[in-house]
């Protein structure tokens, strides 16, 4: 096990391991216990009840964050013609159809999110073994299949995020950077776990929310309430 450093232990320090902290509470903390020198990222992971083996038990969704990520997301378009014209000038930062799927099926994925037209999803289906693992599959569930390719951008672009629960029931996403005030990360937080808790499947028995975490880049996970669903902005 790799040895932690002294800021990571001096940050780890202040957390009480016993507790479950508000969301407000803990996005404070994990503010106050970054120990980089940048502006790391600020994430969750929920720990969920429900066997993703089973298709009636996947939990796949999209939330517009209303404070954004903080973070500027390199968006890919499949499309042509006007659809591609209009990618372009929605900011995407790579438009193309044959040349992008070449590209990519030999093995580059420089890019945070893809958006393709309908169309193409013929070609693009092909790239699952790449862009699969890496949930950058373009899917209509996400609204990354679309004929709008200017929102799909925007919405991108925006602060979107998509989350899918992993092999082990984990989800995890970014809720914003440590130089976010505190209640734009507690919205945030709140907007995401309203619609994971919407996306419950009705198959799910038990609790559902089993264990939240946050937790910024390099800095030591911080228990929250899993219990507490109305997320307020204060402690």
């Amino acid at each position: 096990m790799a040895k932690r450093s002294k800021a990571y232990e001096a940050a780890a320090a202040k957390i009480d391991a016993e507790k479950f902290y508000a969301p407000y509470e803990a996005v404070t903390l994990a503010k106050d216990t970054n120990p980089s020198k940048f502006d790391a990222t600020v994430e969750v992971a929920f720990r969920l009840g429900v066997d993703p083996r089973k298709a009636d038990q996947m939990v796949r969704g999209t939330v517009n964050l209303p404070h954004g990520t903080g973070k500027v997301s390199r968006v890919l378009v499949f499309a042509t013609g006007d659809k591609a014209e209009a990618a372009i000038a929605a900011g995407a930062d790579f438009v193309g159809s044959d040349d992008l799927i070449e590209k990519i099926a030999a093995g580059w994925t420089d890019f945070d999110a893809a958006v393709a037209t309908p169309d193409l999803m013929g070609k693009v289906g092909r790239l699952g073994k790449v862009l699969g693992p890496r949930n950058l599959m373009p899917n209509p569930k996400t609204g990354t299949v679309t004929a709008d390719v200017t929102k799909a951008v925007n919405d991108i672009k925006g602060g979107k995020i998509d989350f899918r629960v992993d092999k082990h029931s984990n989800l995890h996403f970014i809720i914003g950077k440590v130089s976010f005030d505190a209640i734009k990360l507690a919205e945030n937080y709140a907007a995401a776990l309203e619609e994971v808790l919407r996306l419950k499947p009705s198959a799910s028995k038990g609790r559902y929310i089993q264990k939240a975490t946050v937790a910024t880049t390099f800095g030591p996970g911080i228990s929250v309430d899993p219990n507490v669903t109305k997320v307020l902005t204060e402690v």
